[in-house]
């Protein structure tokens, strides 16, 4: 079943209470003021955590990455991947201010860096954990760097192959990191939730040997409740202020009133 962990005052592992992210991600939509907003969203529903994603977007995406094909449905179809990416990216000092006011209000803060600067930058903040994007399993040298901070590391496994999955672990392991997560992913946005396939939470434990979660882009919170049911140690799921603001992840997103309805399920 994997040994417990510890972030903040919670145990997360088999047998304790599952760890819930409000995952806000850049549903601030480039504004620090929406993003205190989610922070409150989050702790009023009475999460476990509230995630951010910290990036140089001029570092991380090339001048002719196109967008993918949700990106294209929710935001403008003649901006670019990075042209969109730079809208959504808060300054450091923006993160600085937010990990302070969740310090303040008793949530643990999160985010997920995307290049090697941010990481640092997370670390020398403070943040009690990293999380690790689908995307960036297979960059073994940038999952090197993040293992050798030694803090716990939640790796996300969408589009993965199992072998994919263990050579990541691998590299952290040899880092001398040992407190890792795995979170089961379908890295649609929205998701369909037929292709949810939640045992291979079940087929990672038992390769593994770790605490399970799931990250979840389904609409609605009732796949959640399902991967709770069957062990999940994590819930990760997209919070937005509105399904109608612009951007790229709102409409996979659930609203502070699903956020609400999730917690309670979950507990």
């Amino acid at each position: 079943m994997g040994k417990p962990i510890n972030i903040a005052d919670c145990r997360i592992g088999f047998g304790h209470p599952c760890f819930i992210i409000a995952e806000a991600g850049v549903n601030h939509n480039g504004n620090l003021e929406i993003a205190h907003r989610l922070v409150d969203v989050a702790v009023h529903a009475e999460a476990d955590a509230v995630k951010f994603q910290t990036f140089k977007a001029q570092e991380v995406i090339s001048v002719q990455a196109p967008k993918a094909a949700y990106q294209l449905q929710t935001t403008d179809g003649a901006e670019s991947q990075l042209e969109m990416a730079q809208r959504l990216e808060l300054p450091y000092h923006a993160f600085r201010e937010l990990h302070e006011g969740c310090l303040q209000k008793g949530i643990s803060f999160l985010s997920t860096p995307f290049d090697v600067e941010s990481t640092d930058f997370l670390d020398e903040m403070g943040v009690e954990a990293f999380k690790v994007p689908s995307g960036e399993i297979t960059n073994l040298p940038f999952l090197d760097h993040i293992a050798r901070k030694h803090k716990l590391v939640i790796l996300s496994t969408g589009m993965s192959s199992l072998e994919e999955v263990e050579s990541a672990i691998r590299v952290i392991d040899r880092a001398g990191n040992r407190d890792v997560i795995l979170l089961h992913c379908t890295s649609s946005y929205p998701a369909d939730p037929a292709e949810s396939n939640l045992r291979a939470m079940e087929t990672m434990r038992n390769a593994f040997g770790l605490p399970i979660g799931y990250s979840d882009h389904t609409p609605g919170i009732e796949v959640s409740l399902a991967a709770v049911a069957l062990g999940a140690c994590v819930i990760e799921k997209h919070v937005t202020l509105d399904h109608s603001l612009p951007g790229p992840d709102h409409r996979a997103s659930i609203d502070p009133s699903e956020l609400q309805a999730l917690v309670r399920g979950v507990r």
